[in-house]
């Protein structure tokens, strides 16, 4: 009966230490516990660089023309609202502010 257990920690011993060359020899990562581990993730390339090559480069961001436009247009705007009564409430005078005070 003894044997059969030498054999069987034998058995065992040897499939270990050729895992462990296997993972030496096409470097891969040994895990016997078979834990979650970051490597697959981390191994793959990096695809950050392709996705901002892919949309244009945008001109509006550096044009002080477009964006004074810009601005301009979004302070006119703002001031139609204020003449017709929808412009945002001046600070302290919001909803939440008229509610604490009831």
């Amino acid at each position: 009966m003894s044997s059969g257990c030498l054999k069987s920690m034998l058995a065992s011993a040897v499939v270990a230490g050729v895992t462990e060359a296997r993972a030496r020899i096409f470097a891969h990562v040994l895990n016997p516990t078979g834990q979650k581990s970051p490597h697959k993730i981390l191994r793959k390339k990096l695809f950050g660089n392709k996705v901002a090559e892919w949309y244009p480069y945008d001109i509006k961001k550096d044009d002080k023309l477009v964006m004074a436009r810009q601005e301009e247009e979004r302070l006119s705007k703002l001031e139609m609202l204020k003449r017709r009564g929808k412009g945002p409430p001046k600070k302290g005078q919001g909803r939440r502010a008229v509610k604490r005070n009831k």
